[in-house]
């Protein structure tokens, strides 16, 4: 699914890891990115959550069918809602980096959580706090 996606390759992100029901991917924030503000335009941290999101999701149906987490033959899984928190804001040049887990699966739907943070020399800065609700809809 993720070497399809050309909406996250376009903006540099990078899927560092995907296992059952959890992903890592990481995105520079670039001048493109920064608002009126001089900060990390809010859709952009988005978009590197729900990206990393989707490829937890989907990986957690192609690992249990024994597939290739790239989900291309196993369930099609996609978004049936998403929330986020801005807790810091995000700077140009900011290397963000996000984690996705499975909290729950429950029939065709299923919950996880995302942490969207950077690394300064005192450890990880939390910048977003996503919830993204997952639907499973067909085979691939």
């Amino acid at each position: 699914m993720f070497a399809d996606d050309l909406a996250s390759s376009a903006l540099g992100i990078e899927l560092v890891e995907a296992a059952e029901g959890h992903a890592v991917a990481t995105m520079r924030i670039t001048e493109t990115m920064v608002n009126g503000h001089g900060i990390a335009h809010g859709g952009y941290v988005f978009l590197l959550a729900d990206t990393t999101f989707a490829c937890a999701c989907n990986s957690v149906h192609a690992s249990s069918a024994g597939e290739s987490t790239s989900g291309r033959h196993g369930p099609v899984t996609v978004a049936s809602g998403a929330e986020i928190s801005f807790v810091a804001a995000g700077a140009l040049g900011d290397h963000l980096i996000a984690t996705a887990t499975e909290r729950t699966r429950y029939g065709r739907n299923g919950i996880y959580d995302v942490t969207v943070h950077r690394e300064t020399p005192d450890g990880p800065e939390v910048v977003a706090e996503f919830r993204g609700r997952s639907r499973t809809i067909q085979k691939a």
